[in-house]
């Protein structure tokens, strides 16, 4: 009953910035935890940051922080990702994730619904 969808992938230069969109359809956020991860070639998936939408409190993975801005549009049901001074280490392909009764917010096994994820590479 919940669809996500990414957008706002793409290629940049390091130092550049994109804004990352999950757009979430069948029901609203209005009750759930929404996060992003994303995952490498080759490497594992990994927590971004998260955003516990009733109560709009955020975390963020130690490697974004002061970088990444995660927030949210109550109107248009929309959860976003800014993305500051990317890194070509930060390229991947990023996820957006959503499910109510989360406990561990950083475990993507935690998620019940998931977009199909949003290519951002950084170039150097």
């Amino acid at each position: 009953q919940v669809q996500l969808v990414e957008s706002g992938g793409g290629l940049v230069q390091a130092g550049g910035s994109l804004r990352l969109s999950c757009a979430a359809s069948g029901r609203t956020f209005s009750s759930y935890t929404v996060g992003w991860f994303r995952q490498a070639p080759g490497k594992e998936r990994e927590f971004v940051a998260v955003i516990k939408w009733f109560v709009g409190t955020t975390h963020y993975a130690d490697f974004v922080k002061g970088r990444f801005t995660i927030s949210r549009d109550n109107a248009k049901n929309t959860v976003y990702l800014q993305m500051n001074s990317l890194r070509p280490e930060d390229t991947a392909v990023y996820y957006c994730a959503a499910s109510v009764h989360i406990g561990d917010y950083s475990d993507y096994d935690r998620y019940d619904y998931w977009g199909p994820g949003a290519q951002v590479t950084v170039s150097s």
